[in-house]
This record gives C-alpha cells, structure tokens and sequence, in this order.
C-alpha cells in the first residue's frame, strides 16, 4: 500500500485560492447562544416549536401491545442482519443484532419529517455557549437506567470519552473535534469542541447512544461477551438465542414514554428478530407467518414469488412506499490497498464490463434504474457541467484529479443490452492494455508476469446469480475474476479487516449530509482505519478538501454546491462502481398492523411507528 496523502501533501497543492470558503464559521449562527433550546437544526428550520406535544407522523392514539416479528432493512455500527455474536454495538469488532439502539436514549433525537432537526430527549434543553463551541445540556433528572438508577451527565460524559477513544468508527470519526466531555453537575453536560466541528456533526454526536458508566466500569469495553449493556430506553433485551433470534421487550416504566418526542411511539410490547442464512429461508418464514414484515430487496422474488395462499386470501399486503427523501449509494468497492485496483483505468474497465441493461431486464424485471451518483435521489447528484461555484471548489485540483471531473458528470455508459456488448468490452480492453496489462496464455498479466485477479466477495447466492454475467464478461477479456460466498460472520470479519478484491455496499445517507457523516466512506484518515466503510481504501487530497468544503456550508445552497463538486471527483475517480437502486420501497406484511399515511418523508421505522391492531389481526386469524 502507498503511503497517504499527509496534511503537508494537502497544503502543498497550492488550495489558497479555496481556503477562505473552508475557514469554519459560527456554529449554528442562526440559534441564539445564552439561553436553552428545545431542539436543533443546522440551518435554524425548526418545524416544532418549544411547546409541541407529539410529531405530525405519529398515532398518538395508537395502542400498545402485540409482537412485531421483521427481517430489518438496515442496521448501522457493528450490527448483522444474518448472525450475531455480542450485545456490544459500540465496538467494531463482533457481530451485534439490528436495533440494538431501541435500549439506548440520546441527548436529543430526529424528527423523521424534517431534513436535519433534533429535539430534547434525555436532555430537556441545550445552551451554546458566546463562541458556539461549547453545548451545556440540560438532562431530564427523571431520567432511569433499567435497574432504575439515574441518568447522570456523568454517564454521558462517559460515553463521549469512551467512544472518541475506542469506538466503532462511526462512533470515532464525529468526535475527533470534541476536547472535552464534562460533568458539571449531575445533570449538567457540557461538550467542548476545539472550534472545527460541524454544525451537521454536531447534529450527528446529540444522537449517540448513552449506555451507563457503570457497566464499562465493572465489563470490558469489547465484542467478548452476550451481556447487555445497561441501557435506558424504551426496550431492553429479553430472549436471546445466539446467532438465531433476539427479542427486545418494551419497558412498561419507561421514563420517557410521554415525551413529545416518544407519544405515539414504540408500540409494540415485543420486537423480535430472526436470523436466516440466506434470503430464502426468510422469506420462507414470511410466508408462513413467522416473519409478519418483510421488505423484498430480491426483484425476482417480488416479481414471481408472491403468490402463496395467504397473500391470495388476503391476509398479507403486498405494497409499495414511497423511498425516503435521502441521498443514498449501492456501489462495488475495489480495493486499491491491492497494488492491481490504484489504476483508475482498470477500475473503470472492470466497470465496463458490466452490463446492467441486460442484467436489469433478464435478472431484475426491469425493477431497478442504473445508480450514477455517489447521492442518488437527491439534489446532491450533479449533472451536466459545473456550475461557476463549483468550478470554483474544483480548479485548484486540476491535474490533481481526473479531468472528467471538469466536464460532464461522469455517467456509466448504457450497453446494447445484449450482455456482452463488443464496443464496451472493447474499450475496457482498451484502457486495461493502457494500464500494462497485456494478454498472455490466456489471461492478463503486468509487466512481473502477475495475473490480473479479481474476487468479488459476497454472503448470499442471490449476489452470486446477479454477477455472475459480469464476471462472466470480465473473463472473456482476460481478467481472472470469480465470486466468493462466505458464511456472515466471515463476511464481516473480511469486510472489517478489508480482506476482499471488490465487495458490494448500501448506504443511505442523511437528508443533510455531515462532514464526518461521509469521512468514514471517502476521507483518507478512514482508509486505514479497520471497521470503517471507506472500502476502497480512497487517500486523496482534493477529496479530504471537499469534504471540508461540505462540513463548512452554513446553508443548503453552499452545501448543495459542495456535495456536487465531492459527487464529481468520487465519480471520475471510479473508486465505487454504482449499481442500481429503486424509487420505492418495496414491502409485504400480515395484515394486522396499523400505521399512518403518509410515511414522514426521511425515514421509515416501522418497528417503532406502527401499532398492533388486534381487530385486524382477529380476522387473519393472528390474536
């Protein structure tokens, strides 16, 4: 592996012209300092004012009760959706279950129908201080852990040092500008920041998990065990079955329960998770009704396999929803950390090679449009030429970065559809002979003799069906390529240790991205950093200055320029190969459930949003 760009690299390119735009500014500029707040928004929008009683989204009404049994869509930290091995999800070794963050309060929490808002939750107000660096917090002093003992701004402050040292990396990453995490009485927090941080940042770290100090205090702070740590929010951990099933059981003395922020939430009295393999085993489970709620990421499966009897009688919905209004990427890394993958021209070659046309029409049933951004479905997608302004982020990097970045956004070019289309395989021939890559007994090799090999690592056959024609394609021009099904937790391990030639990922991005939010995916101080999504190991220079330039907008517009400008560089550079993605969200459950339309329109918890109807469930038959 090359050496990384250092920060002398990165003044030696001569940014000077750009660095005024940079130079952070007053931190939440339009909130007033002195005086508690009720909620955040990085750009002063709040919809909900100090005396709000609940969220528009949200039943108020809704019953509690019932089981909530899903596969889920989405997870973040260390968590698996297919096997799991620890409790702990702040670390980033080990494999903890999905929604491990049901059992944590925060500081404050989102408001799923506004781009970038967060409200009071175990804090009831937040002050900033005259130079906006330093946030008191106010903390509820009703507030209980679930052995019922208090929550303390010790514990919080606790938790930040705690996570800046060891954390996961998402955990990490947020807190590098954070100086100090300090009690100033027992319900007092104050969080010190040394003047770079983020507004959005900020807005990200309000929202981490608080567990309580006495539990790492008297437990070591790893993967190494299946105790949960002590928590204080709405559910704790009930049944645990390793590797195959979790429950989480609602807290009935929960302290937070008639918070504005919680009325009309976490319903259900349990929420249990199942583990499967592999994705056909699950929906198996979902047509006998042992899974109720499933979300279909399999367009075969949605297509053809949704016809069982109980769909047929009525008692399961087949539906779609609308995507949430959020930047988000599936993309294949390759790794450059492998000398082989560094040349943009074999990255691009290998992306030549695939060709979606087909594979969408023969595999997908036309369900799916082509991924080109690194933000798809949002303004932060650019488009055509550059603007003035984000030319103005871009020229000096010129010569530094692909010079496609200065033209039309980079577009992964359509095929004939054919699936194996000459004039694409061709030009990926082309570029790869440019490369040093010359065809000999049969396969491609540099100049040491050494073959062009590439392994497309993955945990599920249904990958191993859809990249199949691509590999298929990239053999038939030289490159020795194969896929690799491991079990999940070998999956992981890999992914965590970057031990793969090329892996898949989805993320989903916030509505109002932060600096640190895209550091662990692009900077380069992530690409060394195990457990950190920054896959293709990107170290680059103009790259860490743009997302400087993103975590400096102080509104939408200026960020919106700098997240297309990223969006340029990332796309030219060919790190991330985009795939494809879908407009909805695709859904089936057994109807016994109620729930609000419309959905809010940045995010879709169902877990936590909907409610158990028993009049429904009655005529299904699920009392």
């Amino acid at each position: 592996m090359s050496p990384r760009p250092t920060r002398r690299d990165f003044l030696a390119l001569g940014v000077a012209a750009v660095a005024a735009p940079l130079l952070p500014g007053r931190a939440f500029a339009a909130s007033p300092t002195g005086t508690g707040l009720h909620g955040l928004s990085a750009f002063g929008d709040l919809k909900y004012g100090p005396d709000f009683t609940h969220f528009d989204f949200v039943n108020v009404d809704a019953p509690k009760g019932g089981t909530f049994n899903f596969s889920p869509p989405n997870w973040v930290f260390n968590q698996s959706p297919l096997t799991f091995n620890t409790l702990n999800t702040f670390v980033a070794r080990g494999d903890a279950p999905p929604r491990m963050g049901l059992c944590y309060d925060s500081l404050m929490t989102s408001a799923l129908d506004e781009p970038d808002a967060i409200y009071g939750l175990l804090a009831k107000s937040v002050t900033i201080s005259d130079d906006r660096n330093s946030f008191d917090f106010a903390l509820r002093p009703e507030a209980r852990f679930h052995d019922g003992t208090p929550v303390t701004a010790e514990d919080a402050a606790y938790a930040f040092e705690l996570f800046k040292k060891d954390g996961h990396p998402s955990l990490l990453l947020p807190l590098s500008h954070l100086t100090e995490a300090k009690a100033l009485d027992a319900h007092t927090l104050r969080l010190s920041f040394d003047g770079k941080q983020s507004d959005r940042t900020f807005l990200d770290i309000a929202t981490f998990p608080i567990p309580a100090k006495a539990f790492f205090e008297a437990n070591p702070f790893d993967a190494s065990q299946l105790k949960q740590p002590l928590g204080s929010g709405p559910y704790k951990v009930g049944r645990v079955s390793p590797g195959q099933t979790v429950e989480f059981e609602r807290v009935a003395d929960y302290r937070g329960r008639d918070l504005p922020v919680n009325r009309g939430l976490y319903n259900f009295d349990r929420i249990r998770i199942e583990f499967y393999q592999d994705r056909q085993a699950g929906f198996e489970a979902f047509k006998k009704g042992d899974i109720l709620f499933r979300q279909e990421f399999t367009s075969r499966v949605w297509a053809t396999g949704y016809d069982f009897p109980a769909l047929k009688a009525g008692k399961v919905v087949k539906r779609e929803f609308p995507s949430e209004k959020r930047p988000t990427m599936q993309a294949t890394a390759l790794n450059q950390r492998r000398e082989r993958f560094r040349d943009p021209r074999v990255r691009r070659a290998v992306a030549l090679c695939f060709d979606f046309e087909w594979t969408n029409r023969n595999l997908f049933y036309s369900a799916y449009q082509r991924s080109q951004s690194t933000f798809e479905k949002s303004p932060y997608r650019a488009e055509g030429l550059p603007s003035p302004a984000e030319l103005a982020l871009l020229e000096p990097f010129r010569g530094r970065v692909p010079d496609e970045a200065f033209g039309e956004a980079v577009l992964q070019p359509p095929s004939d559809g054919s699936g194996r289309d000459r004039k694409l395989l061709g030009q990926a021939t082309k570029l790869l002979a440019e490369a040093g890559w010359a065809r000999k007994d049969g396969s491609l090799r540099n100049a040491r003799g050494e073959a062009l090999t590439l392994e497309v690592l993955v945990d599920d056959d249904t990958f191993v069906r859809v990249f199949s024609p691509w590999i298929e394609n990239m053999r038939a021009i030289g490159i020795d390529a194969s896929a690799r099904m491991v079990d999940s937790t070998q999956y992981q391990a890999r992914q965590t240790s970057f031990d793969f030639d090329a892996i898949v990922m989805a993320v989903s991005f916030s509505a109002t991205p932060s600096r640190d939010e895209i550091d662990g995916l692009f900077h380069s101080r992530a690409a060394g950093m195990q457990g950190s999504t920054n896959l293709p190991g990107t170290a680059d220079p103009a790259i860490d200055a743009l997302i400087d330039a993103v975590g400096a907008a102080k509104d939408r517009d200026t960020l919106t320029v700098a997240m297309r400008a990223l969006d340029r560089v990332l796309r030219a550079r060919q790190d991330w190969i985009p795939n494809w993605f879908s407009a909805n969200h695709r859904a089936a459950f057994w109807d016994m459930f109620g729930y609000k339309e419309p959905k809010p329109d940045f995010g879709f918890p169902v877990e936590v949003m909907w409610w158990f109807d028993k009049d429904k469930a009655a005529r299904i038959g699920k009392t």
